[in-house]
């Protein structure tokens, strides 16, 4: 960590990231006004009552910024753990495998990524119906494909290494050489992938919002605010860039910290993203 924090960079994405954490967490508190609630005063200014206006049904756009970031940083973050524990699970098992699951599995992930990610989540989402934690599955699943190649190449490297073969002459059981001798060893990769797959999950999110795949309304979220504000870009422009502002530094702050972590843990940041 003292690494990771002595590159500018980095302290600063660590510190964007943060801020927002905090912002979010403090949402209930902050914001002057509930964030569906109906005011008397649509398309008002932004003026001392109302910090960023109103949209055109009347609601506190301030507020809905705030509780916006609570359900984009909800499904980011928990997408992004979906992904990273089934990827490396998947990636390990393969690795330690090999063979016919390794096949299999290695032609599922090409599979799903020749699909097209909006087609994918649109599937998804009318079968299993659109909230939140069907919202949170359908990105990681999305987002896992790029973790299994990465945690299973790994895994490869990890299988030579002479504490593996001593496990497995010792008797031990593939689960058990799997989660104690090979997940401990790509810990520092899987947090790196974390980082980089939150961020993704965060910008398809908000474009799966802005297209009415993702959150459903009324509930705040920052690309659904997007949307909303598209028609009134003109006239209230507030309503748009400051989701849209929230959106690119809480993505650059993470990108940030995932690349000092990289950089600091001696990974490849780009190619651990990948995929």
């Amino acid at each position: 960590m003292r690494a990771m924090l002595l590159r500018p960079a980095a302290s600063l994405g660590l510190l964007l990231v943060i801020a927002h954490v905090l912002i979010a967490i403090a949402a209930p508190w902050i914001a002057p006004f509930a964030p569906t609630s109906l005011l008397d005063a649509p398309l008002e200014p932004p003026n001392a009552t109302y910090w960023l206006g109103t949209d055109d049904l009347g609601r506190d756009a301030f507020s809905r910024l705030l509780w916006g970031g609570r359900v984009a940083m909800l499904v980011a973050f928990s997408a992004g753990a979906v992904a990273v524990l089934g990827g490396a699970l998947l990636g390990l098992s393969a690795a330690y495998r090999r063979g016919s699951f390794d096949d299999v599995l290695l032609r599922l992930v090409e599979m799903k990524l020749a699909v097209p990610t909006i087609l994918f989540v649109a599937i998804f989402v009318t079968g299993f119906g659109q909230s939140v934690p069907v919202l949170i599955v359908a990105v990681g699943i999305i987002q896992m494909m790029g973790v299994v190649r990465t945690t299973r190449a790994a895994g490869i490297v990890l299988m030579e290494h002479g504490y593996v073969r001593a496990a497995q002459l010792n008797g031990e059981s593939g689960p058990t050489i799997i989660l104690r001798e090979l997940l401990p060893n790509v810990a520092d990769l899987m947090a790196v992938e974390f980082a980089l797959r939150a961020s993704s999950a965060l910008l398809l999110v908000s474009a799966l919002s802005f297209l009415g795949l993702g959150i459903s309304p009324p509930t705040p979220d920052w690309g659904l605010m997007v949307e909303d504000g598209m028609a009134l870009l003109e006239s209230e422009p507030a309503l748009v860039m400051a989701p849209a502002l929230c959106i690119a530094t809480l993505v650059l702050g993470i990108n940030l910290a995932a690349e000092g972590l990289a950089d600091a843990l001696g990974l490849d940041a780009a190619r651990g993203g990948g995929g």
